[in-house]
């Protein structure tokens, strides 16, 4: 099998001539903190990922839903879906993929270490049918079922648990296992070498089924050498001297520069994805704050006088340079369900802000601490530090704690914060995805809450989480409306802004522009 393994390998470097070979270098503020395909649920894993594996329904560039490992599925009861799989279908290390592959790799992701749960929770198991079909069995009828996995890798069973491990890396636990630097998937690209923080190659997969599919046909690529390079300038005086030929999250001050640069474009649009500044409304004190034995979070008034304090549009204007959609709502119009009669902002208001303060009883503010990342979003730590200023000048004193991805993401996950700025996609376009995963309540149910660090909780959101995970039509409809207007009342979030993505490339490399931020270079061209 490793024989089979590194003819393939040569192949994919070679197997298109010398003079044909197509090298991407690729740039971006931040690294994935693992390879494991069911661990970490987060856009900086997923965006090297899926060069590499595949998933039973894929996304074309329009991000609709296409055949991918299988090429056709249907409802044959309401808690039953069929796959039909691909015929011929190889791992990168050459096992074969079959239904037992989708069984293990569902079951996996169901596991209690996945962070992939959101998109699993209403599956009880998979079942083999014939050695190329394989049945799912919902616990419940789930309408946006191939939405869901379409965000689900596939894994090879016998190579995974050969390599002790057949569940997903617990990274809370700072877990070291093989998954976390290898891989073995059935995509495009197959993993070559990883040097954490550093360097990550991946060699084109002469063998991928996709290959033929047509908007792949034109595709070149035959190498993807991917740098994450931490500094914006350092990353931008890369791309500008030919050193590398994308960068994936270019800063907003330098997009005039580039858009003038010789042999530079820009690809511009929104991104399905919404930031927000996320309270503990759970804890009864609160934690980095100067107030004992009470959680000022825990008061709406208090909730609303910091929304009222942010100059929304300050910071589209001055922070974001024009490049975001301000918001009042928890997603974009991209998601289905999305209302534009919800998505309404609570006014910049000092005076109602300090009011409100007052009210509670708070007159003279208090003080807490904002956890930021400052290499995840567009100038997600300047965002901040704009929202810390207009705190304050409310009354309540903001410290801003800024740190790299992995420790933010770590921080938060152990609930050990007490207010965080937070960006969230929505991989499955439809409006159930981020109310499970940020406002259910967190009580042990697949999925639910499972990134709900503030612990919101209000049995009339949870009912209405339900009736949209199997209800459909208007009914459905009637409840995410309900809840959007829920979510505008309760200010559980300050909801900030929709981003906007540029892209910067060389101009010699030709691909779509993706609303979810992810690169696919299995559509890239390299004139």
């Amino acid at each position: 099998m490793r024989k089979w393994a590194l003819a393939a390998a040569m192949a994919a470097l070679f197997g298109m001539g010398a003079a044909e070979a197509r090298t991407v270098r690729w740039a971006a503020s931040g690294d994935p903190n693992t390879m494991d395909p069911h661990s970490q649920n987060v856009g900086t894993v997923t965006m090297v990922l899926q060069q590499i594996y595949d998933a039973l329904i894929a996304r074309n560039p329009q991000l609709g839903l296409a055949p991918g490992l299988a090429t056709r599925w249907e409802q044959q009861e309401p808690n039953r879906w069929r796959f039909w799989l691909r015929d011929g279908v190889r791992f990168h290390e050459g096992e074969a993929f079959t239904a037992d592959d989708v069984v293990f790799s569902i079951t996996r992701a169901l596991a209690p270490t996945s962070n992939f749960g959101i998109f699993v929770d209403t599956i009880e198991r998979a079942e083999q049918v014939e050695p190329l079909v394989v049945d799912i069995i919902t616990k419940t009828p789930d309408p946006i079922l191939p939405n869901k996995l379409a965000s689900i890798f596939m894994m090879s069973r016998s190579w995974s648990e050969r390599n002790n491990a057949p569940r997903p890396q617990n990274t809370r636990a700072r877990e070291e296992i093989f998954t976390v630097r290898n891989t073995n998937g059935t995509g495009a690209f197959r993993l070559q070498s990883r040097e954490a923080d550093v360097r990550t190659v991946l060699a084109r997969n002469a063998d991928w089924w996709g290959w033929r599919e047509e908007d792949s046909r034109e595709a070149n690529v035959t190498e993807i050498v991917f740098r994450p390079i931490g500094s914006d300038a350092t990353r931008i005086a890369a791309l500008l001297s030919g050193e590398v030929d994308f960068v994936l999250d270019p800063p907003l001050q330098d997009l005039t520069r580039l858009r003038a640069a010789q042999g530079i474009r820009v690809l511009e649009g929104p991104e399905v994805r919404s930031l927000y500044l996320v309270f503990d409304t759970h804890r009864d004190e609160l934690l980095y704050s100067d107030v004992r034995g009470r959680n000022p979070f825990r008061d709406l008034r208090v909730r609303q006088a910091l929304y009222h304090a942010v100059d929304i549009q300050a910071i589209h204007r001055t922070t974001m340079r024009g490049q975001s959609v301000p918001t009042g709502t928890l997603f974009p119009p991209q998601v289905n369900g999305y209302v534009q009669a919800e998505d309404v902002r609570l006014p910049h208001d000092q005076a109602r802000a300090r009011a409100l303060l007052t009210e509670a009883g708070y007159p003279n503010g208090f003080q807490i601490t904002l956890d930021c990342s400052n290499n995840r979003y567009i100038n997600d730590e300047q965002i901040c530090q704009a929202i810390a200023a207009m705190w304050a000048r409310v009354g309540v004193r903001t410290q801003l704690n800024a740190m790299p991805l992995a420790p933010f993401f770590a921080k938060i996950q152990r609930e050990d914060t007490s207010v965080y700025m937070l960006g969230w996609g929505v991989p499955t376009l439809d409006a159930l995805y981020s109310f499970q995963s940020l406002l259910a309540t967190r009580n042990g149910a697949q999925g639910d809450g499972i990134w709900n660090y503030g612990r919101y909780s209000n049995p009339q959101m949870d009912a209405l989480i339900q009736r949209m995970k199997t209800e459909t039509g208007e009914a459905r409809q009637a409840a995410v409306t309900e809840a959007l207007r829920l979510y505008r009342t309760d200010v559980p979030h300050i909801p900030l802004h929709h981003q906007m993505i540029p892209w910067a490339l060389r101009a010699h490399i030709q691909m779509p522009h993706m609303a979810n931020n992810q690169p696919f270079f299995r559509w890239a061209r390299v004139n």
